[in-house]
């Protein structure tokens, strides 16, 4: 199957390797200074905490959505007499509040990209920076260069929201195209009722151990002497939880850091945002059997 266009675009521009990874330890630092209260942040953005759900996706609607009202006003306001001038420089301004929010909860998520998804989310975090210069140059035209600096000021918002179309797009591409904050266990298959996953004595206290429950991978782990199971597959980016650090009821995996609780499958740090699939786990007759706590579909 031939690649799509801007997949292919994206992975010839090498150079972008280089300089994503400058901002992606940019981003990092930024937290990392911030201490505890820096992690706490990062998961708020994230929406890991709270919502449960990737923030950036819900915050982006509303620049869009203001800047497009924005447009429409401008052009109503130039052509008749139904709406004032400032009627769109007041949408225009509340696009570019709520994309101080976008912006930071975007360049969030990319830190934690890689390969081609990082170049794509790269190309995508860039054309939203540029038109959030070029609608700040707008609005400072707007409202000190007077009315004379008007329509240049339109033409400026314009073009500013052309690139919109083309930030979304890219956007829309890094989550339907290659799955970017997408939850990896969305479309898992696993039993509908228990299943044998091994003898009681292969599961050691305080170990992460993998098995395979009707063609879904889990981890299964002891804990006081209880056992414990969740989805091996990480919700964030798909990595293998059973590789990752055990410590206390948490277990961080290996690829971004994202921390669940493997008592219930909970999200305990970013940058995952959806919890694991957590399964009901009983001893019987010298077996050990797993179900979904609940349905998975």
């Amino acid at each position: 199957m031939t690649e799509p266009l801007i997949d292919r675009v994206v992975r010839g521009q090498g150079w972008m390797d280089g300089f994503a990874e400058v901002l992606q330890k940019m981003v990092a630092a930024i937290y990392r200074s911030l201490g505890a209260p820096g992690r706490l942040l990062k998961d708020l953005m994230h929406g890991s905490r709270i919502l449960g759900h990737p923030l950036h996706p819900v915050i982006t609607d509303v620049p869009i959505g203001a800047w497009t009202a924005g447009v429409v006003a401008d052009y109503v306001a130039h052509f008749t007499t139904r709406l004032p001038t400032q009627a769109g420089d007041v949408c225009l301004a509340v696009g570019l509040a709520a994309a101080l929010l976008a912006v930071a909860t975007g360049y969030t998520d990319f830190s934690d990209t890689f390969g081609n998804e990082r170049r794509v989310a790269l190309t995508h975090g860039l054309v939203m920076t540029v038109v959030f210069v070029v609608d700040i140059v707008s609005m400072a035209l707007r409202w000190w260069a007077g009315s004379s600096a008007h329509p240049l000021a339109v033409g400026l918002s314009t073009a500013g929201y052309a690139l919109v179309i083309l930030g979304g797009y890219l956007g829309g591409h890094l989550v339907f195209g290659i799955g970017t904050m997408v939850n990896r266990n969305a479309f898992a298959e696993g039993p509908e009722d228990f299943v044998a996953v091994g003898p009681p004595g292969a599961f050691e206290e305080g170990k992460l151990t993998r098995v395979d429950a009707a063609g879904m991978p889990v981890i299964v782990v002891r804990r006081s002497g209880l056992l414990y199971a969740i989805a091996a597959t990480c919700s964030h980016a798909g990595g293998p939880l059973d590789e990752g650090e055990l410590n206390g009821d948490v277990v961080t995996c290996p690829w971004h850091g994202s921390r669940f609780c493997v008592r219930n499958g909970h999200v305990m740090g970013g940058p995952a945002t959806f919890r694991q699939p957590a399964f009901v786990v009983r001893e019987i007759d010298g077996r050990v059997e797993v179900k979904p706590e609940a349905p998975l579909h």
